[in-house]
């Protein structure tokens, strides 16, 4: 299995030579985020809130370790679940605790509801943090355009499209050949397919007893990235991308 979406630590941690990641996982996006609350903006204290899912907690949970290690305090701790829409009673508990920062681990079926409340509690100066789940294109929708979208700052997995070796270049044939398709992971899935033919070639087999080896030593250039494996499968040297919601669009920070 080579997953390029699956981001809780978790998955490689067993170590089995089966599994494999193209992508950052948590550790590298709740770290990121944590540096840039407080080196980049200089913040005092957050407030974290999860929607209960393994994804959500694991990548809260990094957050909240990283940002109390960089001397930020966490003002309060709560949690929600996957289906809600109301957010008001844990927002009012937060903005009465005077957090200058919400991280959201979850999804963006939730984060857009909650930045849209966040609007009506007049929560226009708090900042908005959230890992891959919310950093989607379509969290401005599910806002509504909400004012508080431009407080989001979001953390993907690899470097953007334009920063991917090659990538400008293969999303207009990915876009050509599939008008519209295009998601977030797909190249990193692209990545994926191609890093596993690479490795039965290499083998000169596809019988996984004889390529599992080639695609523990796999040393490739991919659209996402230049790729090989830490000795548990996950990606050696992962990069990021931070972004912020510019009228109404997606922008990478960095």
């Amino acid at each position: 299995m080579i997953t390029g979406a699956a981001t809780n630590p978790d998955l490689t941690k067993p170590g089995w030579n089966t599994t494999y990641r193209v992508i950052a996982n948590d550790n590298a996006l709740g770290a990121a985020l944590a540096h840039y609350a407080a080196k980049t903006l200089g913040l005092k204290q957050v407030a974290v809130v999860d929607d209960r899912t393994p994804y959500g907690q694991g990548i809260a949970s990094v957050f909240m370790r990283d940002v109390e290690k960089l001397g930020v305090k966490v003002v309060a701790k709560e949690f929600t679940n996957d289906k809600a829409t109301d957010f008001m009673a844990i927002l009012t508990s937060l903005k009465a605790k005077k957090a200058q920062a919400i991280f959201y681990g979850g999804m963006y079926g939730q984060g857009g509801p909650m930045l849209r409340q966040m609007q009506q509690l007049g929560m226009n100066d708090v900042k908005f943090f959230g890992g891959d789940g919310i950093c989607v294109p379509v969290l401005a929708e599910v806002a509504a355009n909400a004012k508080t979208l431009e407080t989001v700052v979001c953390a993907d997995g690899g470097a953007s499209i334009a920063k991917m070796p090659g990538g400008t270049a293969w999303k207009a044939r990915y876009d050509a050949k599939y008008p519209g398709q295009f998601q977030v992971y797909s190249p990193y899935f692209y990545d994926g397919v191609m890093l596993l033919a690479d490795a039965m070639k290499r083998a000169n087999s596809w019988d996984p007893k004889v390529y599992i080896p080639f695609l523990q030593k796999s040393d490739y250039q991919g659209v996402s990235a230049h790729i090989q494996f830490e000795s548990n499968g996950g990606l050696k040297n992962p990069s990021y991308t931070l972004s912020k919601f510019v009228d109404g669009k997606k922008v990478a920070i960095e």
